[in-house]
């Protein structure tokens, strides 16, 4: 049995309008993913949502919708989720730790991300939503820094690391939902009161 894990990242940019940046996951056992992948489909044709479950579409008109999801999400054991909260990207300090590169920041992040996720005893399926055409090679260096941190020289533990087109993926989209609240609300945003809403109901459900 496999372990599926759908990450995804926020204001992750190094000069963006966030001084806030996030990166989350959403993992289950491969057997339910599907599974999984129809209930939420099943949300959305409740709700004639049918299109991409995204942060940035929230709106007060689908505020039944969100409220399912989350609610769905809270009562379902087979699906969890972890996010990484990098507080001030204002006070990095690039050429002391990452060679002077932004990106080698984003790749050691999602590795503490993923590090507290990944199983030592079962296949891991990493699925990561695509940034650029050079991203292809750090994820590969991704791998090999995940299994050598468990000292799994072999790679057998990580049986997939790839980029995915989240529209494509129910279960990537979920982890854009919740990265997205989260971090909207650690912007300490509140000009959209739809999104503020979902923050309030994920923050009753905790």
């Amino acid at each position: 049995m496999s372990i599926a894990i759908y990450c995804d990242e926020s204001c992750h940019l190094e000069h963006d309008e966030s001084t806030v940046m996030g990166l989350g996951a959403i993992w289950a056992h491969r057997e339910s993913v599907r599974m999984l992948a129809n209930q939420i489909r099943d949300i959305k044709r409740r709700h004639n949502s049918n299109g991409e479950l995204k942060w940035t579409k929230v709106s007060a008109s689908r505020s039944e919708f969100y409220n399912e999801i989350v609610n769905w999400f809270f009562d379902n054991d087979a699906v969890n989720f972890r996010a990484l909260i990098v507080p001030d990207k204002s006070a990095l300090d690039h050429d002391t730790f990452n060679s002077g590169d932004h990106d080698n920041f984003y790749y050691k992040m999602l590795f503490s991300l993923l590090n507290k996720i990944i199983s030592p005893v079962e296949p891991n399926e990493i699925y990561i939503d695509i940034k650029d055409t050079r991203s292809k090679f750090k994820v590969q260096k991704l791998r090999e820094v995940l299994c050598n941190d468990r000292y799994d020289f072999t790679g057998e533990m990580i049986s997939r690391i790839q980029q995915a087109r989240s529209h494509e993926l129910e279960l990537m989209q979920l982890a854009d939902f919740f990265l997205g609240a989260l971090v909207y609300a650690q912007r300490g945003l509140n000009t959209n009161s739809a999104k503020l809403s979902v923050c309030r109901h994920i923050a009753s459900r905790l």
